[in-house]
């Protein structure tokens, strides 16, 4: 068998050495003889796979122990929901849009309740490109005595990230920072702290659909309303570890393979290196095509994880398109939202992956 060049956005490429360590342990798991997908939820093998997972999580990112730890379903859009039902309680959120996503979570925190949008950089008018770049402090207008501040720190579609914390809106010290990570998380070390809560959908960096991760500071936990379902109050799924109904038990098991991959590799700060070594091989080609390609983002916040750019034409992107996945590339077709091709260099894509890529673009470019 002979793998392709998997550049999808989600659910996306993994580790070839953990699928192949889940392959050998789908039936037989350590010897018990039976797989984990079989497993009770509540039962010995299980409870050390979930627990060593987290063990493993927050080893990886540094968690103070402050912070809980949970694995949830739902995928991240349902925490667009759970966060404002979980932290609202009758007060104001402020949310920023620099992307697609943050731009959806704000309008379901609208169904919940108060949500202010307090920036956005979306370009009106311009429908394709819309989200280039991150807001200034200036352009923000932040409310002192809001519930939390709502950000997504990598837009998978647009291609806009926070590189790092020092890029965050300023807010006073009692506000916390809720954060969408779903698409960058463990692809860098990232300052909790700076954090009160993080989600993230599991089924770009961290394992398959269906399991999302959600580390929550304590204190933000117990503010739900009477009203709000058992399901998505933080303090209930604290109280019954992540099991109040039975977990995506085989996601998690794969979760906690790719964290002991992670590890192997030398934990984020290696992984950083390597993810910035990827993107910049992959920027330098498009900037360097004397424009066949082109990325609209601004520099300073370029996504290293999700790379868009556009062709002269549409005609030439299905081109592209196609010939590429005739050459062994998948998944590089843009959201259907914006058009136009993406480039996802999540943990798992080699750098000898983005190599192959940068070659089949120039050569596709040079046929004109």
């Amino acid at each position: 068998m002979s793998r392709i060049w998997n550049f999808s956005a989600g659910p996306a490429t993994l580790p070839e050495a953990v699928l192949q360590q889940a392959q050998a342990e789908l039936l037989d798991w350590h010897g018990v003889g039976a797989g984990i997908m079989e497993m009770s939820h509540r039962g010995k093998y299980f409870t050390e796979v979930i627990q060593t997972a987290e063990a493993d999580l927050r080893e990886l990112l540094a968690i103070p122990q402050n912070y809980k730890v949970l694995f949830l379903q739902g995928g991240a859009t349902l925490q667009f929901s759970a966060v404002p039902m979980n932290l609202l309680n009758g007060r104001s959120a402020d949310y920023v849009a620099t992307g697609a996503w943050s731009k959806k979570a704000h309008q379901e925190a609208g169904r919940i309740g108060k949500a202010r949008l307090a920036g956005s950089t979306e370009a009106q008018g311009q429908p394709a490109d819309g989200f280039i770049r991150l807001p200034r402090q200036d352009e923000l207008n932040l409310d002192p005595q809001a519930a939390y501040l709502h950000v997504c720190t990598n837009e998978t579609i647009h291609g806009v990230e926070f590189l790092d914390e020092a890029h965050l809106p300023q807010t006073p010290a009692n506000i916390p920072v809720v954060a969408d990570m779903s698409s960058h998380i463990l692809s860098r070390p990232m300052e909790v702290s700076r954090y009160g809560i993080i989600y993230a959908g599991a089924q770009k960096n961290v394992g398959p659909s269906g399991l999302t991760l959600v580390i929550v500071r304590e204190d933000l936990l117990g503010h739900a309303g009477a009203n709000v379902p058992r399901l998505l109050d933080y303090k209930v799924q604290v109280e019954n570890d992540s099991m109040l109904n039975t977990p995506t038990t085989f996601s998690i098991y794969l979760a906690g393979l790719v964290f002991k991959w992670l590890k192997a590799q030398g934990g984020l700060a290696r992984i950083a290196e390597i993810n910035q070594e990827k993107a910049a091989l992959l920027y330098a080609a498009i900037d360097n095509s004397q424009g066949f390609y082109q990325n609209p983002v601004a520099s300073e916040c370029r996504s290293l994880m999700n790379i868009p750019f556009r062709l002269p034409s549409v005609e030439q992107e299905a081109e592209f398109v196609r010939a590429s996945e005739a050459a062994g590339f998948m998944g590089l077709k843009g959201h259907k939202s914006v058009g136009g091709i993406r480039a996802s260099l999540y943990n798992a894509m080699p750098l000898a992956g983005v190599a192959a890529l940068v070659k089949f673009m120039r050569e596709f470019a040079a046929k004109g």
